[in-house]
């Protein structure tokens, strides 16, 4: 089901909740909502559409790849940058890392690793800040 997007700055600076199984409609919403924001959207955070859970979608280009409980395992290669986010106005600076390797659950609950770099590192990053409460 495509959800409204979640703008309350309170909401959004709220660290989020682990998710659990019965959180893989939230995975689904998600890829529905990413769709109908395809033109102005790479990724989301399951508070962005106001479920306190962690949960993410990255596009990685062919497909969105849905992330429960993503743990950021390895970074390298830090370097500044400026990001805008559907929920807030405007971009704001901050720092990133060209590779990353994360471990998370997917759509069956199965444990994975990914390692992802340049673009898609950077939406997992911007995602992963929303389920901690950080906005940027």
């Amino acid at each position: 089901m495509v959800r409204e997007i979640t703008k309350d700055i309170f909401f959004l600076g709220q660290k989020s909740e682990p998710a659990t199984e019965a959180d893989i409609q939230t995975g689904r919403d998600l890829q529905d909502t990413l769709k109908a924001h395809r033109a102005e959207c790479v990724g989301m955070a399951a508070n962005m559409i106001g479920i306190k859970k962690n949960v993410i979608i990255v596009n990685m280009g062919i497909v969105d790849l849905v992330m429960f409980n993503p743990v950021l395992l390895k970074k390298s290669g830090p370097y500044e940058t400026e990001e805008g986010c559907l929920s807030l106005t405007g971009v704001r600076k901050t720092t990133r890392y060209r590779e990353i390797e994360v471990e998370y659950r997917d759509m069956s609950w199965t444990v994975r690793r990914q390692k992802l770099s340049g673009w898609t590192a950077q939406i997992c990053q911007h995602e992963m800040d929303h389920l901690k409460g950080i906005i940027i």
